[in-house]
């Protein structure tokens, strides 16, 4: 049994959150599909702990064959009550499929911006040790609009009034990053230069300010892996796999 995590590109992998859970004793199976494609979806969700979707360049609504195979197992696997995990990407394409709204930003989001958990966010369990005002890394130009009919959003920053959300008991969905390091947030920060100008920043200003927070973001960020690791996925699965 395994958990799987869907990595949509080469510099977006899973991070601080796929070494948590593999130190907390699971599996992970990593699929390529911005290299695979379709194919490498699994067939079904047997045998499957959870699912994680990362990031990627790519953006809801654009024509990537596999994007609506991934998301409708995002959407199978939510309505099985299995631990589903969206960041960035992900999180668009979860909100998406179950039926709320996604598109593009006035302006892109990139650096390290104050998101602030709202009431439901400070009581919420997968978020509990995470300062209420905490600077999380963001890079994107799309956002959700809108979440999906019963879903909660938990916290927002200035520019993205969505920046962490639930849907149901087990499906979390983040905005920002926190499974980057230092080493991602800088593959990130120089990776094209037209979404840094449309964003308004240099990828030196990214960097300093990561530099500057990089302390406090890190420290929240293992401490939401170590209660995803913990509290998200069920023991009596983990004990029978």
């Amino acid at each position: 049994m395994a958990i799987i995590v869907f990595q949509h590109s080469e510099r977006g992998g899973p991070g601080r959150l796929g070494a948590t859970l593999r130190d907390h004793g699971f599996k992970l199976d990593i699929r390529r599909l911005d290299v695979d494609g379709a194919k490498g979806l699994p067939a079904d969700l047997d045998n499957v702990h959870g699912i994680v979707s990362l990031g990627g360049p790519q953006n809801v609504g654009e024509p990537h064959e596999w994007m609506s195979g991934e998301m409708e197992l995002l959407r199978q696997a939510h309505a099985r009550q299995l631990p589903v995990i969206g960041i960035c990407l992900g999180a668009q394409m979860i909100a998406a499929v179950l039926g709320g709204e996604v598109g593009p930003m006035e302006r892109p989001e990139l650096g390290m911006p104050l998101v602030s958990l709202n009431p439901g966010g400070q009581t919420e369990t997968m978020l509990a040790g995470i300062p209420w005002d905490c600077p999380q890394f963001s890079t994107h130009g799309f956002e959700i609009k809108k979440l999906p009919a019963g879903a909660q959003a938990l916290g927002g920053s200035k520019q993205c009034k969505i920046q962490v959300f639930r849907a149901g008991i087990r499906t979390y969905g983040f905005q920002y990053h926190p499974e980057a390091d230092m080493e991602m947030i800088r593959a990130y920060a120089a990776a094209d230069g037209k979404f840094q100008e449309r964003a308004g920043v240099t990828a030196e200003q990214v960097l300093a300010e990561a530099e500057k927070h990089y302390e406090m973001f890190a420290r929240a960020a293992d401490r939401l892996a170590v209660n995803l690791a913990t509290y998200l996925f069920p023991l009596s699965r983990k004990l029978t796999a």
